[in-house]
């Protein structure tokens, strides 16, 4: 089979798309004939050995897909051959093929189209255990998502606008707010992109004020990190929640305690990858929730760009250099 390898730590430049062994799957395992996978941040971070989870080399990148079950071993009862499935396998998607545990394995409805499929586990999964689990968002609450016109901040804004919230959008150009518009929310806004200065980290602060009357976001959804999370912190409401999702700007900012001590506020950390592995009945729950909100059309994810197989390390570099506007699929 056919299967992009990640033979050295480096940019997506080094990446090869090579000829393997087709995978057999062993006891309590299923092999997955892949029609679709979905491209993630952490995947930019793990061929370069940035990642807090990182797989022995070399390794096939791509922590999600979906297609229909191909074979399964033994002492397997969750799934048929012939079924139509997305897998969330941590890395080893960007092939034709893949084995994976059963348990990584989840059913999706047969009307479900394999790159939406693709594009639906990680990125709305985090988000739905971010506001849901960790936040426990409430209609009537104001939701401010940072990195709005991406992946998961796009899922974001259509689940707080499901869940009742007043959403507001940031993201880096006129052309990424107008998507988040389109994708629900209720005010957006442009900010500088790059590393702020002091200026425009005030800038940040007070424009998140006048959106919410001065009173600050109830909860801040924050995959960017960097030189943004303060100045959102500092806008929040009293007794809000600050979500700490990831750091697409590529730094950990320290934020300095006391502003959680003068807003009374939380800063919640969101790792849905652990959650699921420790709280499997809850995650299953919340895949039927978001099944449920695609079947009612409330939830659709933003597919903006597509790649073969043969292409899917230009579809890494696509997301590294922040050319995404939603999600980006590569077709098998």
């Amino acid at each position: 089979m056919k299967a992009l390898q990640c033979v050295e730590l480096a940019g997506p430049e080094k990446l090869i798309l090579s000829d393997i062994d087709d995978p057999k799957p062993g006891n309590g395992e299923v092999l997955i004939e892949i029609k679709a996978a979905s491209v993630n941040f952490p995947d930019v971070l793990m061929i370069q050995g940035l990642y807090q989870v990182q797989p022995p080399m070399p390794f096939i990148p791509g922590a999600e897909c979906s297609g229909v079950v191909a074979e399964i071993g033994e002492g397997v009862e969750s799934c048929n051959v012939g079924d139509h499935v997305f897998v969330m396998a941590g890395n080893g998607c960007f092939a034709e093929k893949i084995v994976v545990e059963a348990a990584r394995v989840v059913l999706i409805p047969k009307e479900m189209d394999f790159p939406v499929a693709a594009a639906l586990p990680m990125t709305y999964g985090t988000s739905l255990y971010a506001l849901k689990q960790r936040a426990d968002l409430k209609s009537g609450e104001t939701l401010l998502v940072l990195g709005a016109a991406g992946g998961v901040g796009l899922s974001a804004v259509e689940l707080g606008k499901a869940m009742g919230a007043r959403v507001i959008a940031a993201a880096s150009s006129e052309e990424k707010i107008k998507i988040c518009l389109e994708h629900g929310a209720d005010e957006a806004f442009v900010y500088p992109s790059g590393n702020l200065d002091r200026d425009q980290q005030k800038e940040l602060s007070s424009k998140i004020k006048e959106l919410t009357g001065g009173q600050g976001a109830n909860v801040i959804y924050d995959p960017v990190g960097g030189s943004f999370s303060e100045p959102a912190l500092r806008s929040i409401a009293w007794e809000g929640r600050f979500l700490v999702i990831g750091f697409a700007a590529g730094e950990i900012p320290k934020l300095p305690l006391n502003l959680a001590l003068l807003k009374g506020c939380q800063i919640v950390g969101v790792f849905w990858g652990a959650w699921t592995m420790m709280f499997s009945d809850e995650n299953e729950k919340n895949f039927k929730e978001l099944f449920d909100l695609h079947a009612a059309g409330k939830i659709n994810p933003e597919i903006s760009d597509r790649f073969s197989l043969e292409e899917s390390a230009a579809a890494i570099a696509h997301l590294k250099d922040r050319k995404a506007k939603g999600k980006v699929i590569i077709d098998v």
